[in-house]
């Protein structure tokens, strides 16, 4: 289990379905890196993210530089030890962004070799709990409208989903905002259950004009609205409003996670693994675990099914379909649940074709 290689790879990737978040469908292709871990003996874990805001190469050179030296001649079992030195060697330019970000790539792969090893998946490694968990259809943009919004929640209700997300702020006055999340519970009917993300669009004050009138329709869950840093204003929301207040996808570590849990406000915590990669993914878990709080992690739903499927607090998933196509044996939503693959380490391959075909210079 020595680490002989460590192989990094950039790709451009066209959108199956261009992302409309923000008005005018993205432009940009999906950007990835991708890293092989590979061992004296042959094993290769391999760790991956994808940016939606551009970064991937600035990702990939922090990997090479500050990184990949470190980890040749070391156990790849060593996983915890390996995080804490990335961590702590980059900790005077780093502590979060892009740095975080290289060092999860990294985790991943680790783990995916330490399963490989051990021939388990990683969610018995960890110590299963259950074998399937519930999902969301995601991917109702802001940019749709209302009807293309309200449209796409029922086309995720036809395919069994029980819950589904839309956005608000950025683009609308509160009229159309609160208009659209009326079309979509028209659309869906009384039994499904809608999630709102704000992305950070708004102030604690108008967060909370918002959400009393979002709680007619008997929202879900209110996400990120307000601004990461804006702890104190999360609190005020959560306090205001009955709905659940929900956010963490922009937070780094647990570390960054820490006034959520000496405040636990907030019912559930959506960390991103990119973030912290897996290893810092189940400290935050268990740290949320010991304040009530579960854990509904942002996006990577074919990865997350591993944590989600070994801990004890996990909520719901969150499906938007991004990287299905990419896979050799995808792990895909059914009936509105996702069931944890069997297959050593976190089982995913990338297709032979996508490495070759996709890959881009540094």
């Amino acid at each position: 289990m020595i680490i002989k290689e460590v192989r990094t790879t950039l790709l451009h990737v066209p959108f199956v379905e261009q992302p409309r978040m923000m008005g005018a469908p993205m432009e940009r292709p999906r950007e990835i890196v991708v890293v092989e871990i590979e061992t004296q003996s042959g094993l290769v874990g391999m760790g991956y993210l994808m940016l939606l805001g551009g970064g991937i190469g600035t990702v990939r050179a922090c990997l090479n530089e500050l990184m990949v030296p470190r980890l040749i001649g070391r156990d790849a079992t060593a996983v915890e030890a390996i995080w804490r030195d990335l961590w702590h060697a980059t900790y005077t330019i780093g502590r979060m962004g892009i740095t975080v970000l290289a060092q999860s790539a990294i985790d991943i792969a680790l783990w995916d070799l330490v399963g490989q090893k051990a021939e388990l998946p990683l969610h018995r490694l960890w110590g299963h709990y259950r074998s399937e968990v519930p999902v969301y259809g995601s991917g109702c943009w802001r940019g749709l409208g209302g009807d293309g919004m309200a449209e796409k929640a029922q086309a995720y209700v036809r395919q069994g989903y029980r819950a589904v997300k839309m956005q608000v702020g950025h683009l609308y006055d509160a009229r159309t905002d609160v208009e659209n999340v009326r079309k979509v519970r028209d659309a869906v009917g009384p039994d499904v259950d809608i999630m709102i993300d704000v992305n950070m669009a708004w102030r604690a004050d108008t967060a909370i004009q918002m959400g009393r009138k979002f709680e007619e329709y008997d929202v879900y869950w209110l996400e990120e609205p307000v601004r990461a840093e804006d702890f104190k204003g999360y609190v005020r929301i959560a306090e205001a409003l009955d709905l659940r207040i929900v956010g963490g996808e922009t937070h780094f570590t647990r570390y960054d996670l820490r006034p959520f849990l000496e405040h636990p406000k907030l019912p559930i915590l959506q960390p991103d693994m990119i973030r912290g990669g897996l290893t810092e993914l189940r400290k935050i878990a268990a740290l949320a675990d010991t304040w009530g709080m579960q854990i509904a992690p942002h996006l990577y739903d074919e990865l997350m099914i591993q944590v989600m499927a070994s801990i004890p607090n996990g909520h719901m998933l969150e499906h938007m379909g991004f990287m299905d196509d990419l896979w050799v044996e995808p792990v895909l939503p059914e009936n509105g649940v996702i069931r944890a693959p069997e297959r050593p380490g976190h089982g995913l391959r990338f297709k032979p074709e996508i490495l070759r075909d996709c890959a881009v210079d540094p």
